[in-house]
């Protein structure tokens, strides 16, 4: 790590010269809280040459119930990197941990013992309840040295499109971001100076996705979003908003391009597995392009006549070389040439699960990609359960680690087996040069073992920073 702050310079210099990572703090749902167990941040070794190898050294438990840990942030990142005084939060050394159900921001200190992370605070969520915000999703630092997180409801669960600010040292609540007009809903959001540019994508109102998905859900506009809202970075006021149709209901993932200098990025749409491609144009208005349309699969044995992919996640390599998508349904994992933005090309493809393998239930009846139904996957004996779901990628982009765990009333509904069993962590080995990805049977991180019993494992940090947490500024 540079001396001239958190994080680093560029983020080739991230690529180039960034540690190979020993440790996932991975955030992990108790489905099983009648019995008063709560959620945790594990932490993984995933040190080739450590004797615990593939295994959860710690875990930090909540102690509190109806959390539903999610996304994590940082409270610095490259974002920081020499400021030249901008930023006076000298340490990336605390996970914002927002809970999805109960509202409370938990603050962890990796400092101290990064193997074995403390509670530092604990922000109730009567804090943000106070500025009629719920449901805190995403969290990236700020040059200010404050942080934000992404608030998709009001307090009753309406959808909201608004974003909390904490102060970087004391972690209080500051108050809101946004001044006068907002969207209609929130999710994921990444912002880029550069270009005086935010932009927020929607998945819908959380009193609704907490109940579960109904098929009818997403044709309702006032409960499920399909917009990119664009807002400017120094007037924090919306300035333009695009609805993408119904192919992109619920915009989630969203990756603006690490060159701080390209006014470009994606999102990846779930319901109908689509991938959207954003950019500024000449009048400086942004508009956006469906580059990657997975076609549905007309099934027998499922509710519908056809079954979409569900695009969950998404994320770029940090030469914004590659993007790597998920079908967390059909259950592949997918590599794309991103080097022309507009034209992404299929360079790799691993099955990891979904619903629609040999011995399923469902019948494939007709198949615009495969030949066949693929087969069921097994690592060390384990069966690879549920679909591919978070996913991230080493700092040199030769590693991708995927989790199976989306959210855990969806779980239940979609991959009941993950709830008696436990999700996983698994490890693809990319090749960089040609493209191209491989599975590694040798990696395996089984939840559905411990003292906690089966978990739901989610999201993934390192603790020098990652490739969805990192934000780059132009430095002219």
């Amino acid at each position: 790590m540079s001396s001239n702050g958190p994080g680093y310079a560029t983020p080739l210099d991230a690529m180039k010269n960034g540690p190979r990572e020993e440790l996932l703090y991975v955030v992990c749902i108790q489905p099983n809280q009648a019995e008063g167990k709560t959620d945790l941040l594990a932490t993984v070794d995933v040190n080739p040459s450590s004797p615990t190898y593939c295994q959860v050294i710690h875990r930090l438990r909540t102690g509190r119930l109806n959390d539903e840990l999610h996304h994590t942030g940082w409270n610095v990142c490259s974002s920081c990197h020499d400021t030249k005084g901008c930023c006076d939060v000298p340490k990336r050394d605390k996970l914002i941990l927002p809970a999805f159900n109960s509202d409370r921001i938990y603050v962890v200190d990796t400092e101290k013992n990064p193997r074995a992370p403390t509670m530092h605070k604990v922000v109730e969520a009567e804090e943000i309840h106070r500025f009629n915000c719920s449901t805190p999703h995403t969290t990236h630092c700020l040059a200010s040295g404050e942080v934000m997180i992404s608030a998709m409801g009001d307090n009753q669960g309406n959808g909201k499109c608004e974003f909390i600010l904490l102060d970087g040292k004391t972690f209080e609540v500051k108050g809101t971001w946004t001044r006068n007009k907002t969207g209609a809903f929130n999710y994921d959001f990444w912002y880029q100076p550069y270009f005086d540019i935010m932009v927020s994508s929607e998945w819908g109102a959380p009193r609704i996705l907490k109940r579960g998905f109904q098929s009818t859900d997403p044709d309702d506009q006032k409960i499920y979003g399909r917009s990119l809202n664009f807002f400017s970075w120094s007037k924090r006021e919306l300035l333009q908003t695009v609805n993408l149709g119904f192919d992109g209901v619920s915009p989630l993932e969203i990756r603006f391009l690490h060159n701080p200098k390209q006014p470009q990025g994606f999102v990846g749409c779930a319901l109908n597995a689509n991938i959207f491609r954003f950019y500024q144009k000449g009048d400086g208005s942004w508009a956006v392009d469906k580059v990657i349309d997975i076609p549905a699969k007309k099934v027998s044995g499922w509710d519908g006549d056809y079954i979409n992919g569900m695009i969950t996640d998404i994320l770029l390599s940090l030469d914004d070389r590659f993007l790597y998508l998920n079908n967390w349904l059909h259950g592949d994992v997918r590599q794309y040439d991103i080097s022309d933005p507009a034209h992404p090309k299929l360079t790799g493809q691993l099955f990891l699960g979904g619903k629609i393998l040999k011995d399923s239930k469902i019948k494939v009846l007709e198949d615009k990609e495969l030949k066949e139904q693929p087969d069921p996957v097994y690592i060390k004996g384990r069966r690879i359960l549920g679909g591919p779901q978070m996913m991230q990628l080493s700092l040199d982009g030769k590693r991708l680690y995927i989790s199976s765990s989306l959210y855990s009333p969806w779980d239940r509904q979609f991959y009941p087996e993950t709830i008696e069993k436990g999700a996983t962590i698994v490890k693809i080995d990319i090749d960089t040069e040609k493209g191209g990805m491989k599975l590694d049977e040798n990696f395996l991180v089984d939840f559905g073992i411990g003292p906690d019993g089966p978990l739901l494992a989610h999201e993934m940090r390192y603790p020098g920073g990652d490739c969805t947490s990192d934000i780059w500024l132009a430095q002219d």
